[in-house]
């Protein structure tokens, strides 16, 4: 008895089927974030590191084609402008280690809380603070921290100090302001990396007779180096680039890069500089971002 196979018939070609290339695709979807990125950020810094190379002109925006050295030369050879450099250098790395600090315990407790509703009210705590204006915020420090401010006179109410303490116009003003303007995006970033944790890696630890301490140092902060890596760098970048704190809580006496660009374009009018200052600032956060990316994967083991 022989055995029939047949194949089965080819599938007539369906009436009304678009072509491929009419097929919508997903990518579609990004050309508008394409769009807003080009018009909005490319070629404002393209344009921005095209004026830096500008001859300097008093008043003059438009880019002219005077191909000139001498900005970037006037800022590496006057140590006012790489002193700021650095000092925008290291203020950004004590805030971003600052917040860290401060935020990780705090995230951790959101991100471990049994009980969904104190979660959510510190949660909703953090998200307030981001609520109301940073210039708002920052005067609301200046009470505070004043010579006059609260601190001051409690302190000096209660026989402590004898003198006020300079906890304005200088570097610690400066670091205070911008660790209360950045914590939230801290802690945000690090109670999404613990919640991704598996609980069960560290009950499996402490049944094996960890401590609490080993198994935060073993599994807690090394599966959470997504998040440190995600928040340290958004700090970091938020406060190399902030004018409003230096110039409030540092009262122009903790000259950093972005004040040198307000005062060269608003107050000179030389925007060849300015864009200088500014491509040297764009660049000098990107050099720190990538060393501090290398050095954080190394220690990360691949995961970032």
């Amino acid at each position: 008895m022989t055995e029939l196979t047949a194949s089965p018939p080819d599938s007539p070609p369906v009436s009304g089927t678009r072509p491929a290339w009419l097929t919508p695709n997903l990518w579609w979807l990004v050309i508008p974030a394409i769009l807003f990125i080009l018009l909005f950020f490319l070629i404002p810094v393209l344009s921005l590191f095209a004026s830096s190379f500008d001859k300097a002109m008093p008043g003059q925006i438009t880019f002219q084609g005077n191909f000139s050295w001498d900005n970037y030369e006037r800022i590496f050879t006057r140590s006012l402008y790489y002193t700021a450099i650095w000092r925008s250098v290291w203020i950004g790395a004590a805030v971003a280690a600052v917040c860290l600090v401060i935020g990780y315990p705090l995230a951790f407790i959101i991100a471990r809380s049994l009980r969904p509703g104190i979660a959510t009210l510190i949660t909703i705590l953090v998200l307030c603070s981001m609520q109301l204006d940073m210039v708002i915020r920052l005067y609301g420090l200046m009470v505070l921290m004043g010579d006059k401010g609260l601190i001051n006179n409690g302190l000096i109410a209660l026989g402590i100090i004898s003198e006020p303490l300079p906890l304005m116009y200088n570097w610690v003003g400066v670091i205070v302001g911008l660790v209360q303007v950045t914590l939230p995006f801290m802690i945000l970033s690090l109670i999404g990396s613990i919640r991704s944790i598996n609980p069960a890696l560290e009950e499996a630890a402490r049944s094996l007779g960890s401590s609490r301490w080993h198994v935060m140092r073993t599994i807690t902060w090394p599966l959470s180096l997504p998040g440190i890596y995600a928040g340290t760098l958004l700090v970091f970048a938020l406060a190399i680039s902030s004018y409003v704190v230096p110039a409030l809580m540092g009262g122009w006496k903790v000259i950093t890069l972005p004040i040198h660009i307000y005062q060269q374009i608003a107050e000179v009018g030389r925007w060849q500089f300015g864009a200088a200052v500014a491509a040297i600032l764009f660049l000098t956060s990107l050099c720190a971002m990538a060393l501090y990316i290398v050095a954080l994967r190394r220690n990360a083991g691949g995961r970032v």
